[in-house]
């Protein structure tokens, strides 16, 4: 988290409203990052299937929490804190940082997706892919709104729904993971 506003307070100007990490489309954001879950979230969950039932995916414990009253609230949190750090660095200061030094923007979306990717790779090949596709997706949302606080409510939701949806339901429904 330091390390996103030392990045962010290199910045000239106000850098949050540079990226789009500020609340003046509150509204706006908040369906739009709700859209970008739902495309991403939907179909994710399809490919982490199919790369679970091929063997190609690592297996997973979203969240390994103790059934404690506190554990929703960490999970919740945990998830804002992944969703703040990755789009803010992975896409907006280096989307930002790139087009600065005159990058071509396919080469600019491939690092970025590739980026997010190769950081999931714990998570297996199928992991890895999803978040790549989902760095595509995010990378050409940036460039064309330059807002990264849908992306951070996005990832946001996708991240809680994993996270408490694995804490909170039954075990047998996640034996495939």
């Amino acid at each position: 988290m330091l390390l996103a506003v030392h990045l962010l307070s290199r910045d000239p100007g106000d850098p949050a409203r540079t990226l789009g990490l500020d609340v003046r489309r509150p509204g706006q954001d908040l369906a739009r990052g709700a859209g970008l879950a739902a495309l991403i979230g939907l179909p994710g969950l399809a490919l982490f299937w199919v790369a679970a039932q091929l063997g190609v995916n690592a297996t997973l414990v979203p969240a390994a929490l103790p059934p404690v009253w506190w554990a929703v609230p960490v999970l919740i949190l945990a998830a804002v804190q992944n969703a703040v750090l990755e789009e803010v660095i992975v896409v907006g200061y280096l989307v930002t940082r790139l087009r600065q030094l005159q990058w071509r923007l396919a080469a600019i979306i491939a690092a970025s997706a590739l980026l997010r990717g190769s950081y999931h790779l714990y998570q297996g090949f199928g992991a890895f892919v999803g978040n790549a596709v989902m760095g595509v997706v995010f990378s050409l949302f940036y460039l064309r709104t330059r807002r990264v606080m849908p992306l951070v409510i996005a990832h946001t939701l996708l991240d809680v729904v994993a996270f408490v949806g694995y804490a909170s339901l039954p075990r047998e429904w996640f034996d495939w993971l």
